[in-house]
């Protein structure tokens, strides 16, 4: 299975309507006739007027002929038309789940999701990936991980992570607690070489996302 993360930044002031005509067009045309919706979401922190959405395929190779076949789409092509003029950019990221780690989807609404993307200095992001493993079950006494991706296309020599939390304020004691954690606490500073930038992202599912 693959897993393909996608990233538009929209214009300010047009993400109401993006997400009004995402949820009235886009989703009803698309379903998951042409890959799976994991989940989508607007940035809270980091970039803001952002869209994230999720995608799995059961391969690289499926997922070619299935956006071949929505590009054909003559309603597709209308609802891209629509929401084209409100984007600034757009960015990809297709990725491979640790089979170790797995996904582990919530039940139940009001979530938020932490976003983590790490890139490693050539060669090093397997490293610090399998000693991140090492430590996750210290980590997660504290908060839940959803998934832990490595980059194929987009991104090289990087490592995506995702959390979930009930609110900014169990996230704010979660990583209190974790850095308190005498194995998690040293952690972060063991792996600091393998580390070339970090970035952090907090989400808001959108009322069309699986992930609530």
């Amino acid at each position: 299975m693959v897993h393909e993360l996608r990233i538009y930044t929209l214009k300010p002031g047009t993400v109401p309507g993006y997400l009004k005509a995402n949820g009235e067009i886009g989703r009803p045309v698309r379903g998951d006739k042409y890959g799976k919706l994991v989940g989508a979401w607007t940035t809270e922190t980091g970039t803001i007027n952002q869209y994230v959405h999720l995608w799995s395929y059961e391969s690289f190779e499926e997922r070619e002929r299935l956006r071949g076949e929505l590009a054909k789409n003559k309603d597709w092509g209308e609802y891209i038309a629509q929401i084209r003029p409100m984007m600034v950019r757009q960015d990809n990221m297709l990725l491979t789940l640790d089979p170790e780690v797995g996904f582990h989807p919530v039940e139940g609404k009001g979530h938020l999701y932490e976003l983590r993307i790490y890139r490693g200095h050539p060669g090093m992001i397997g490293t610090w990936a399998r000693a991140f493993k090492d430590v996750l079950p210290d980590r997660e006494k504290y908060s839940k991980i959803v998934g832990l991706w490595t980059t194929e296309v987009g991104g090289l020599n990087s490592a995506a992570h995702m959390w979930v939390y009930d609110d900014l304020k169990q996230r704010a004691a979660a990583r209190a607690g974790a850095l308190a954690d005498p194995v998690w606490g040293k952690f972060p500073a063991s792996v600091s070489n393998c580390l070339a930038e970090m970035q952090s992202t907090i989400l808001v599912p959108t009322p069309s996302s699986p992930l609530q």
